[in-house]
């Protein structure tokens, strides 16, 4: 059984670790596109990037002035026991985001959407937003992932018609880049996440997560959609834009892109910019008290691409 004190404490070590620190894929993806850009205003926001994310690491300091919108997703494995129960991890999550929004210290950006009244800690009514996946291995084991995910704009969706197809989806996905840099809706270079079916509530998650629980450089399983992926990329680097929105050639770290079935009458697509800090922590909770930090949320398993009624698991490996 897992422990639920090990659990908050370590949910509470990855609000820092998410604060402070850039994933090493992401890093690695910037300081590409530093090497690579020309425009004199975007080449100097990159660069003062990676000096302040620098800084924040020696300093421990948040990277951000806006910390964004802490968030959690929780994967299980099916043997998994949580002390306490599921009820017991949920409260020690929100403790956890109250904790360190005071103590890193975090803005706290949570407030009623009508009253506009807030804890001062980014917990409330529906926050912090935590989302759940399973895993069919043997093993007592949870993994904890915080993503602090900018909360404002960066995101579109559009109910596309089949009829559109790869060329209206290209559309949708270019008209939203543009208004993203020129309405300043997102903080650019980021890594665009797409999500194509589903229901629109579906869509919308398949976006997000895209976005956020996959690392630069990883392809979708399918090899078609890895190279819409490619291609996306290079298309997204292609409309004179660059960081914040300024002349240049790298407003896309990367693009990744998550599907799921939908009505046969519609296509529906979103589109999702992780912020230029691309904020998340992983880490493997285990019973017997270890716990496994990482940077990749390592996600979107076959198992959460399956496609059978039942798990057939050299199905889903014979397709990749």
């Amino acid at each position: 059984m897992i422990g639920i004190e090990l659990i908050q404490a370590t949910a509470e070590r990855l609000m820092d670790k998410a604060a402070v620190e850039i994933p090493d894929d992401y890093l690695g993806g910037l300081q590409a596109a530093a090497e690579t850009e020309d425009g004199d205003l975007a080449s100097f926001v990159l660069q003062a990037m990676l000096e302040n994310y620098r800084v924040a690491k020696e300093d421990n300091r948040a990277m951000c002035g806006d910390t964004g919108t802490p968030r959690w997703y929780v994967k299980l494995s099916n043997d998994a026991q949580i002390e306490g129960g599921m009820i017991a991890l949920e409260a020690a999550l929100r403790r956890a985001t109250a904790a360190r929004t005071t103590g890193l210290p975090m803005r706290p950006n949570r407030v009623h959407p009508l009253w506009r009244t807030d804890h001062d800690n980014n917990v409330g009514i529906g926050a912090p937003e935590i989302e759940y996946g399973f895993e069919p291995e043997t093993g007592d084991w949870v993994d904890l992932i915080t993503v602090h995910k900018g909360g404002l704009f960066g995101t579109d969706y559009r109910m596309l018609f089949p009829s559109d197809g790869i060329e209206g989806i290209k559309r949708f996905y270019l008209d939203s880049l543009v208004a993203f840099g020129r309405r300043g809706l997102a903080c650019q270079p980021a890594i665009i996440g797409i999500g194509l079916g589903g229901c629109k509530d579906t869509c919308m998650v398949l976006g997000k997560r895209a976005a956020c629980l996959r690392t630069v450089g990883s392809r979708n399983s399918d090899p078609r959609i890895a190279e819409l992926e490619d291609e996306f990329k290079e298309l997204g680097n292609s409309i004179g834009m660059g960081a914040m929105g300024f002349v240049g050639k790298n407003m896309v770290i990367d693009c990744n892109i998550e599907v799921g079935y939908c009505h046969t009458g519609g296509m529906q697509m979103s589109v999702h910019a992780f912020c230029l800090s691309s904020r998340r922590a992983v880490a493997r909770v285990f019973a017997d008290g270890r716990v496994e930090y990482r940077t990749d949320p390592d996600w979107f398993t076959p198992y959460q691409r399956r496609e059978t009624v039942e798990w057939q698991p050299g199905v889903a490996e014979a397709a990749e």
